[in-house]
């Protein structure tokens, strides 16, 4: 037997190519990490403000969520039941929970673990695919042999980037592009080809779980950051009235994404004569800002939280609007992917936060997140009249 030959076939089973396998026990002991992971983001990006700041959280989120959304591809089509597939889940969250625990320290002392975790995760777990593939998928043996040489090129420079401080900024920036823009290219190697989305057979129920599990996740990290805040003051009328705000505020996003329209889009993406061109999409890059917008918005909760009535500053605006604007602009790009135009009530809610956005300077901070979440209303009310208008999807 070839010594890297997989011994049993590990794939998930397939009822005419698209199942509706649920999301295991194991996939969601990977996901705690990632509750870490969030909380972490979320910190740094209240502790540095500046541009220089905001890039870096930036580059740290996106490699967060890009080891994250890879794993998720790998487990829709291995079956997590297996041993070696559990044993790999399990490294890769000791690996997950060191790049989440250097994440502070990334671009400085803790360069080095964070870049080795990255690479592990994402070499590995890509050397691993090859050998359960092998001699039971060829078609995505091909396309984990080209995912294998973008992981390569970009390990390298997430190494050297590690090992050279004055060069790790670009280095890193040049290994995010190869990582980010290797999908779009369908992984084109020269000897390998181009991997087509015909050819990624996905179950879409299960990616769809996945994704809207995260999106629970940073959620979740949302009211974490409001209730340990809201525990450290003095609980006065002021503190009451943000906490609330906070609330509500996690509320709305929730109801954005998860009341009907989330399960609509789920259905309508497994319906798609090409779901992996979708999941690569609205799944793989936009739900990505998805999650920045969440995390943004702890940021910016915090920030309420202790204003003590002062004015909008500029950071905190970026915060308090530019939060829920990534999220609304995210999810709006989403459904759209998948139904056939830009959800109205959207364009409604992202209008409402340019015109807070415009007027926030002459806003107190604690009002400005209530007229923030008067626009998110906004938005779930005229969903649900068009909703009733039109029940299709």
């Amino acid at each position: 037997m070839p010594p890297f030959a997989a011994t049993a076939n590990l794939l998930r089973a397939r009822e005419g190519g698209h199942g509706s396998a649920p999301v295991t026990q194991i996939e969601l002991f990977f996901d705690l990490v990632f509750v870490f992971a969030v909380t972490q983001l979320s910190g740094e990006l209240r502790a540095d403000l500046s541009p220089l700041g905001l890039l870096h959280t930036a580059m740290l989120f996106i490699a967060v969520w890009w080891v994250w959304v890879y794993t998720s591809w790998v487990t829709n089509w291995l079956e997590p039941k297996h041993r070696p597939v559990r044993a790999m889940l399990i490294a890769l969250s000791l690996f997950a929970l060191i790049l989440a625990a250097a994440l502070p320290k990334a671009f400085a002392a803790r360069a080095l673990p964070f870049a080795a975790a990255y690479i592990a995760m994402q070499l590995g777990r890509t050397l691993f695919m090859l050998w359960a593939l092998r001699g039971h998928d060829a078609a995505n043996t091909r396309n984990f042999q080209r995912i294998a040489v973008w992981v390569t090129a970009s390990s390298i420079l997430w190494l050297a980037g590690a090992l050279a401080p004055v060069a790790r900024l670009p280095l890193w920036l040049a290994a995010l592009a190869l990582d980010l823009i290797g999908p779009s290219l369908g992984f084109y190697a020269p000897g390998l080809g181009r991997s087509t989305t015909a050819e990624w057979s996905i179950d879409s129920y299960h990616l769809a779980e996945r994704c809207a599990g995260f999106i629970l996740i940073a959620l979740g990290e949302s009211i974490t950051v409001t209730g340990e805040t809201f525990y450290e003051l003095h609980w006065t009328a002021q503190d009451e009235f943000a906490f609330l705000a906070a609330f509500a505020g996690i509320v709305a996003l929730w109801w954005i994404y998860f009341d009907n329209a989330a399960e609509r889009t789920a259905e309508a993406f497994a319906e798609s004569p090409d779901p992996g061109r979708i999941a690569r999409a609205a799944y793989t890059y936009v739900h990505g800002a998805l999650v920045a917008g969440i995390i943004i918005v702890a940021a910016g909760d915090f920030l309420v939280l202790h204003a003590e009535g002062a004015p909008a500053t500029l950071s905190a605006t970026f915060m308090v609007i530019g939060g829920p604007a990534v999220f609304l602009l995210g999810n709006a790009v989403f459904r759209r992917l998948v139904h056939p135009r830009f959800p109205p009530s959207h364009f409604y809610g992202l209008a409402a936060l340019l015109l807070l956005a415009i007027a926030s300077p002459y806003i107190p901070l604690l009002a400005l997140s209530w007229a923030v979440n008067a626009a998110l209303l906004l938005v779930i009310i005229i969903s649900e009249l068009l909703l009733r208008r039109n029940p299709a999807p």
